[in-house]
């Protein structure tokens, strides 16, 4: 079973992503950008790393770039080898290209914009390989 992070102080959107993505895995929610960072080196401390991140860009006490700069560079420090990094979507409903380009050079794998739509978060989920073996972990 797949396990998916969802990082999101939006009440409403954290319940949307919840519902939509728990077909796909384990969702953990949380509501800011301190709390994915502990939610992430917990679950990396117990050896059930998440597959996904839907990170939110801008969060209370740390924001969204700041968790992706984070979290690539404690998979760096711990010697992750690239095929098993996170994949990590973050969303906004932000349109400055500015803040996308930083997330891409920080390393996240794509970009959704707020409202979340179905059918395009589906098209951002296959695209970046996230159901591809669905069955199969790692």
């Amino acid at each position: 079973m797949k396990r998916i992070l969802i990082v999101e102080d939006d009440m409403v959107s954290r319940k949307f992503l919840s519902k939509f993505l728990s077909r796909y895995g384990d969702c953990d929610l949380v509501v800011d950008g301190l709390e994915a960072i502990d939610a992430y080196l917990l679950a990396t401390k117990d050896g059930l790393p998440y597959d996904l991140i839907c990170l939110d860009v801008m969060m209370p006490k740390i924001d969204g770039i700041r968790v992706l700069k984070t979290i690539r560079d404690l998979e760096r420090q711990n010697g992750v080898d690239e095929a098993k990094t996170c994949k990590i979507i973050m969303t906004t409903v932000l349109g400055e290209t500015q803040i996308v380009q930083s997330a891409f050079d920080y390393g996240c794998n794509a970009y959704a914009s707020k409202p979340i739509d179905m059918i395009k978060l589906t098209a951002v989920l296959k695209k970046i390989g996230f159901l591809e073996n669905l069955d199969s972990s790692r």
